[in-house]
């Protein structure tokens, strides 16, 4: 059965097509929504009939129209990281299968193992989280890939003549000096492999206190080749807007704790930072949505446009 508002009939071709990838006698036996992502559908799929035993899928479908047209390159990206990642030490789903183009499907859907673990996004216990969180982006930026798999090279996802200010803002000043700061070419950097959206909900965890660990790393489809501080300037713009300030200036400290390297010059790590804050405004409303649905409805619009801007004269006060 479907446990949610969608019907059958919204995935019927979907649901034929998953199951003509499972082995003899094996079925969907339930079907229920994975909470915590927005750019796609998420469903975890319960089967049964299958030699080794009952088990679960998850399935994930591109359906919002911008989403859908670049679904052929997102999931074809994120099929091949999860060939990839097998054998290494990231935790990883396991790849099962793809039909990026819904040639079979509904929609354009991946389907891939489930991951043990939850998303974790309350604020007790925030900051031994993020110091796994600091030592598995390390462990991403070490991987080693041959030319052949190397994935694309990162695309910034704004500029400074697309930076649009809050219109409620109090400090447009402050807007236009960050504007201006990335008003430039990139600085020289050195090139790791990036996931390019690690954040909090795209981490699960395990366990507690001393037991704590990290579980799984998901959504992989924006995978780059780029600069670790373009990686760390998102997570650390997420624990800010998630947590408060604190949170995100502390999280490059724990990433060099761990043994990673972030560019000396700090006009060069300033622009990563604020490349990434700024890809956030006018507000950072569409992140609060996700969190909201896993229970931080303290997220609101005037507190997430309230901390991205002081994440911003936080990050100045620092750097420049």
């Amino acid at each position: 059965m479907v446990t949610h508002t969608e019907t059958e009939q919204d995935w019927a071709a979907t649901r034929a097509w998953v199951e003509g990838t499972l082995p003899d006698g094996e079925r969907i036996e339930d079907a229920a929504p994975l909470q915590g992502g927005w750019t796609s559908r998420m469903r975890r799929l319960e089967l049964a009939g299958g030699a080794a035993g009952p088990r679960s899928l998850v399935l994930r479908s591109f359906v919002r129209p911008f989403y859908l047209r670049h679904a052929e390159g997102l999931l074809t990206r994120e099929a091949a990281i999860l060939r990839l990642l097998v054998g290494t030490d990231v935790p990883g789903a396991s790849f099962v299968a793809v039909d990026p183009t819904a040639e079979h499907c509904d929609h354009p859907s991946l389907l891939m193992s489930l991951l043990p673990g939850t998303v974790r996004v309350d604020d007790g216990g925030h900051g031994p989280r993020a110091e796994l969180m600091a030592r598995q982006l390390l462990g991403i930026h070490r991987l080693r890939v041959s030319a052949a798999d190397r994935p694309r090279a990162y695309q910034a996802w704004t500029s400074a003549d697309q930076v649009a200010p809050p219109e409620q803002t109090g400090r447009p000043g402050l807007w236009r000096r960050a504007a201006d700061a990335i008003r430039r070419e990139p600085p020289e950097y050195r090139a790791c492999f990036l996931h390019r959206d690690f954040h909090p909900g795209n981490v699960l965890f395990e366990g507690a206190g001393e037991a704590l660990r990290v579980s799984g790393v998901v959504d992989w489809v924006e995978t780059s080749w780029g600069p670790a501080d373009l990686d760390v300037a998102h997570c650390s713009t997420s624990l800010a807007l998630l947590h408060g300030v604190p949170a995100g200036m502390g999280f490059a400290d724990r990433y060099t704790a761990a043994g990673g390297t972030l560019a000396e010059d700090p006009a060069d790590h300033l622009y990563w930072r604020l490349l990434d804050a700024l890809a956030f405004a006018p507000d950072a409303e569409k992140v609060a949505v996700p969190w909201r649905a896993l229970g931080r409805t303290d997220l609101t619009p005037r507190v997430m446009a309230d901390r991205l801007e002081r994440y911003l004269d936080a990050l100045f006060e620092r750097y420049a």
